[in-house]
C-alpha cells in the first residue's frame, strides 16, 4: 500500500515549491548567522587568551564555521531544487541527488545538535580556564618587560574597565600578590624596605588596587591605595562604606560573559535544527519529488499527478534497504577475496 498518499494540482505543487523555497533560504540566513557567530566566539576567545591559562579550546568554533557553512550550501542547494521544481526538465538532473540530499541533511542535524551540546558543556572549560587563567594574569601583571607577558598588564586593564570587576573573585586578590615592579621601587626608601624585609618571600604586598579598578561613576575621588585603612582617609570606614572600586571579581563578570554567548549559540543551533527537522518531517521535497514524476504528461503543466511518502508498505521498504545492503556488503567481500586472490597469485 502506498503510503502519504495525496492529490496534486498545479497550484498546489506551486504552492508546494514557494514555501519549501522560503522555508530553505530561512535555513541558509540562520547557517549564515551561525557561521558568523562561530567567527565571533572564536575572535573573543583568543582576544583574551592570555586570561585563559592558554587552554581555552576552539572545538566549539571551529566546529560552528564548519557546521554554518554546511548548513548554508545544504539548504541552497534544497533552495535551487525547489526553484528548478517548476521546470521538469530543470528539476530531472536534480533527482538523482535527492536520496543522498536527505541523509547529508539527516547527518547535519546530528552534528548540529552535539554542536548545541558542547555550548553547554563547554561553559564548566571555560569556567576553570578563566580561574587559573586569571590567577596567574594578576601575578605576571607586573612583567611588563619579560617576553610572553609584556601586554598581561595593559590586558588585564582593559578588562575589568570594560567588564567592571576587579581581581579574580574580588579586589582582596591583589592584596596577595606584588603587582608593582621592583624597578618603580625604591628600595632605598624605608617604609618600602620594612614592607619587603617583613613578608617571607620578600615581596612588595600592600591593601592597593590598580587604576583599573576604578568605578568612574563614584562620586569621591578613587580611594585605590590603603583599602583598608581607615585612618588614611577623611570620613572613610572600609566595612560600612561603599567602595568607589569594582567588587565584583572578573572571573564572574567575563564567564557571565562567555556563559550567555555559549547559551545563544546553542538557542541558535537549536533554532536551525528546529528548522531543518520541519523540513524533513513535513516531507515536502518527497511530495514534490513525486508529484513530478507521476505527472502524466510532463509538458503539460496544468495536468494533475499525484504525491506519496513512500510506493510501498513501511516493512517491504524496510526490508527491501535492508536488501540491497546486504548485497552491497557481499558485492563488497567478493571484490576483497578476488583482490587477496591475485595479491596471492
Amino acid at each position: 500500500p502506498v503510503i502519504g498518499w495525496l492529490r496534486f494540482t498545479l497550484q498546489k505543487r506551486v504552492k508546494l515549491a514557494q514555501s519549501l523555497w522560503m522555508l530553505y533560504w530561512i535555513s541558509v540566513m540562520a547557517g549564515v548567522l551561525l557561521f558568523s557567530l562561530g567567527i565571533f566566539f572564536k575572535i573573543e576567545l583568543r582576544k583574551r587568551s592570555e586570561m585563559m591559562d592558554n587552554n581555552e579550546s576552539h572545538l566549539v568554533p571551529n566546529l560552528l564555521i564548519l557546521l554554518g557553512l554546511m548548513a548554508c550550501c545544504a539548504n541552497a542547494f534544497g533552495g535551487k531544487v525547489c526553484h528548478d521544481s517548476l521546470d521538469p526538465l530543470k528539476f530531472s538532473k536534480w533527482k538523482p541527488m535527492l536520496r543522498p540530499y536527505l541523509l547529508l541533511c539527516g547527518g547535519l542535524n546530528v552534528l548540529l545538535l552535539l554542536a548545541a551540546l558542547l555550548c553547554f558543556l563547554m561553559q564548566f572549560a571555560v569556567y576553570l580556564a578563566l580561574a587559573e587563567g586569571l590567577k596567574n594574569g594578576i601575578r605576571f601583571y607586573k612583567d611588563t618587560d619579560t617576553p610572553g607577558r609584556c601586554f598581561m598588564k595593559r590586558t588585564l586593564d582593559m578588562t575589568q574597565v570594560e567588564f567592571r570587576c576587579c581581581g579574580n573573585n574580588n579586589f582582596r586578590d591583589w592584596f596577595e600578590v606584588q603587582w608593582i615592579s621592583n624597578r618603580y621601587l625604591d628600595m632605598s626608601n624605608d617604609v618600602v624596605k620594612d614592607r619587603v624585609l617583613s613578608n617571607v618571600e620578600g615581596k612588595y604586598l600592600m591593601d592597593s588596587v590598580p587604576f583599573s579598578c576604578c568605578n568612574p561613576g563614584s562620586p569621591r575621588p578613587c580611594i585605590q591605595h590603603h583599602l583598608t585603612n581607615n585612618s588614611a582617609h577623611y570620613d572613610y570606614d572600609h566595612r560600612i562604606e561603599e567602595l568607589n572600586i569594582w567588587t565584583r571579581g572578573c572571573r564572574e563578570a567575563l564567564f557571565s560573559y562567555y556563559s550567555s554567548m555559549m547559551n545563544s549559540i546553542a538557542a541558535l543551533v537549536l533554532l536551525t535544527v528546529l528548522l531543518q527537522v520541519s523540513l524533513l518531517m513535513s516531507h515536502g521535497l518527497q511530495y514534490l519529488t513525486t508529484s513530478l514524476a507521476t505527472m502524466a504528461d510532463p509538458e503539460n503543466p496544468e495536468c494533475e499527478s499525484e504525491g506519496f511518502l513512500l510506493d510501498k508498505g513501511f516493512k517491504e521498504t524496510l526490508s527491501e534497504w535492508l536488501s540491497k545492503v546486504k548485497t552491497l556488503g557481499k558485492t563488497n567481500q567478493v571484490e576483497e577475496g578476488v583482490d587477496t586472490a591475485e595479491a596471492t597469485a
